[in-house]
């Protein structure tokens, strides 16, 4: 009798222990509120010593979680986002046309990878990435489920914007501000999506200025004239305590890891109003530690690349930290992918690393190098450790 007990007891055991290694030893996939922000550089933000525009929400988002101080972009923003999509650098993809995207690359970005392992995905905000004109499904066949996506020189971003919805140009944006209905997209697909892990990516107009090449200047806002680069700034750092505050309402908060990150550093100036087709511009100098710092974007040094990023996960993620690891654009990819559970398939050769196991308390990132390129044949820059 004691044999046959024995023998239950080991049964048992062999049958319960990978239930409880799988059920225990690994953390559920979480949700990603990825908040991509245009043309903001690290001395926008008061979390990095920015002290020309209050950044309330954002200084909480890094007070309670990550703020790396070395991650690196592209200097303009259509390199930055074909790295941030296909995890390699653009010369990899040979001669690609400003604002297009490599056909052969269009089902390996880390959207279609996150479809692949279960993850409802949308994007709302900036494409850039085609013209949605001429290929309105674009977004689909690289990996999202719905987008809300102004029309990229077609059409307003702001005021009264020009917006596709999966395909189709909507017309019930008269008299709406372009970002609030990005917003309400992205908090409408993650609270019909609470039950299953998604991907919510806010690819944001701000704090971009007004498209500058269509025959007739977009309409001016309400005060007569453009926003300012303080008013987007204003409405960045909202849209941010917007979108975590739904995440709160939802009780998603640690289920989910919010990553703020930004596309190239401040422009130079911005277009302020239009005199007829005339386009009136501002120069954009912002306060950083007592120093006056004029916008970099486009160049390549640390003004054009070195980009705020902020990530935050309530329970996985231990508040205060200010980290010092190399990351570049390529690594977001792998990172996705290692939070998702997924390997990446063996043929598929990126440039990224992945830097999960830092935003786990695991170890540091390995990159021992940042890579930044201006176009796809112009100059090159490289940061070591």
């Amino acid at each position: 009798m004691k044999s046959l007990r024995l023998l239950a007891i080991v049964f048992c055991c062999a049958v319960i222990a990978p239930w409880l290694r799988a059920d225990h030893s690994v953390s559920p996939p979480p949700n990603i509120l990825f908040i991509f922000a245009d043309d903001v550089g690290q001395e926008v933000l008061e979390c990095y010593g920015g002290q020309s525009y209050p950044t309330p929400h954002l200084n909480e988002l890094a007070r309670s979680g990550m703020k790396f101080n070395h991650a690196y972009s592209m200097p303009v923003c259509h390199p930055s986002r074909l790295t941030l999509m296909s995890g390699k650098y653009p010369f990899r993809h040979g001669k690609v046309a400003w604002g297009d995207f490599p056909k052969e690359a269009e089902d390996q970005t880390f959207s279609r990878y996150l479809q692949r392992a279960g993850y409802a995905t949308a994007i709302a905000g900036k494409w850039q990435l085609c013209l949605l004109g001429d290929d309105p499904l674009h977004p689909r066949r690289l990996g999202f489920d719905q987008w809300d996506l102004f029309g990229w020189h077609e059409g307003p971003r702001f005021y009264e914007p020009m917006i596709y919805r999966n395909g189709k140009v909507r017309k019930d944006t008269l008299g709406h501000y372009g970002p609030d209905l990005y917003q309400k997209s992205l908090i409408e697909f993650m609270k019909a999506n609470r039950d299953q892990p998604f991907l919510a990516y806010y690819s944001m107009a701000l704090a971009h200025e007004v498209t500058d090449d269509l025959n007739t200047p977009v309409p001016h806002g309400p005060f007569d004239r453009y926003d300012d680069y303080a008013e987007m700034v204003a409405e960045m750092d909202r849209a941010v305590g917007r979108l975590v505050a739904a995440l709160n309402a939802l009780q998603l908060r640690e289920k989910t890891l919010v990553l703020f990150l930004a596309d190239n550093g401040t422009p130079p100036e911005i277009i302020i109003r239009a005199e007829g087709s005339d386009l009136i511009k501002t120069p954009v100098v912002s306060r950083r530690n007592g120093m006056d710092v004029p916008g970099g974007k486009k160049q390549l040094n640390d003004a054009g690349t070195n980009v705020p990023m902020i990530a935050n996960w309530p329970g996985t993620i231990q508040s205060g930290q200010s980290i010092d690891d190399l990351v570049d654009f390529s690594d977001v990819l792998p990172t996705f992918l290692d939070l998702a559970g997924q390997a990446l398939p063996s043929d598929h050769k990126i440039d990224g690393f992945s830097f999960a196991s830092r935003l786990r308390g695991q170890g540091a990132s390995r990159r021992s190098f940042a890579y930044s390129e201006a176009a796809v044949t112009a100059e090159t820059r490289r940061c070591g450790a």
